[in-house]
């Protein structure tokens, strides 16, 4: 009876001097979490001092993913001897020259991606890789500031591919306007005289046509984290088959050094490109598209992988 009694009274005090030692070690934990906020928020209000520093302010973040597979005699699947892999590449570099009067943003964003299946039971399959997602734009906005926040302003911007069929489509928007930056990282454009050129080749049947053009980029960084979107509309004057509008999308978070995760998502209307690829279906469709008739189909793209940092 002594020896449970004792035997008791030791795990009873060894269950309290955990205990303590929990609660003291969650003690200590906030603290130090406490003082890590603090230092962090003293970083984060010296790069605002940096950032507000006139000059030229240049980086670049992007999203790498990849995956490759093999299966063998895996009879459970369609083709049960296969290979198959995808990568993918995001890069979103910007140069801005931000000066008391004045500013020049420049920016690209290209999203690549190359995709494979070789069914190894089948010799006249394509084995290679092939290209899937292909978009580059690339854009320079120039404005003069009237007050803090407005600015007239000109812009260009083109967007095309560059794996596949280059500058087919193409498309440069050059107009003048204002621009808005209500706070820092915001940037508004807004410009009532702009004219589409729209560039293709063979059969295809594209339009250019005046208009409006708006955008809206929002790029920000703080601590570990670096975020993008942009949207990218064309409203034609003359026909709202014309028209056209891209929002894309970049997230990156740096786990060390500046190796990290990323996602990255675009969405795209375009009646004109909906309009030739159906034209360029075979066998052709019947009855032949025409460009009212045509179902403008939302477009996406998606990539989530490693993202790098170029600071």
């Amino acid at each position: 009876m002594k020896k449970l009694v004792l035997v008791t009274t030791l795990l009873l005090g060894a269950t309290s001097i955990t205990a303590q030692t929990l609660e003291e070690l969650k003690k200590t934990q906030a603290a130090k979490k406490d003082s890590i906020a603090a230092i962090q928020g003293r970083v984060n209000a010296i790069q605002a001092q940096i950032d507000a520093i006139p000059g030229w302010k240049i980086g670049a973040f992007g999203t790498i993913g990849g995956n490759i597979s093999g299966f063998n005699n895996w009879f459970a699947q369609g083709i049960p001897n296969n290979s198959a892999g995808n990568i993918g590449i995001t890069i979103n570099p910007y140069a801005n020259l931000l000066q008391e009067k004045y500013f020049w943003r420049n920016s690209a964003a290209i999203n690549l991606s190359w995709v494979k299946l070789d069914d190894e039971d089948d010799p006249t399959d394509d084995d290679s890789f092939r290209e899937a997602t292909d978009v580059f734009t690339v854009s320079s906005l120039f404005g003069y500031k009237l007050t803090k926040t407005l600015a007239v302003s000109v812009l260009g911007e083109y967007r095309t591919t560059l794996l596949n069929n280059f500058n087919d489509p193409g498309y440069l928007d050059l107009g003048v306007g204002g621009t808005w930056t209500p706070i820092k990282d915001l940037v508004v454009v807004v410009h009532p005289l702009n004219y589409n050129f729209v560039f293709s080749e063979g059969a295809a049947q594209y339009e250019s046509s005046l208009g409006a053009k708006i955008v809206a980029d929002y790029t920000r960084k703080i601590g570990a984290i670096n975020f993008k979107t942009n949207l990218s509309a064309f409203l034609s004057y003359e026909d709202a088959d014309y028209s056209n509008w891209t929002w894309t999308n970049s997230f990156s978070y740096t786990l060390w050094k500046a190796i990290g995760v990323g996602f990255d998502f675009g969405l795209r209307s375009n009646k004109q490109e909906a309009f030739n690829f159906a034209l360029a279906q075979e066998p052709a469709i019947v009855p032949t598209p025409t460009l009212e008739n045509t179902d403008n189909e939302l477009q996406s793209f998606w990539n989530v992988g490693l993202s790098y940092s170029f600071q």
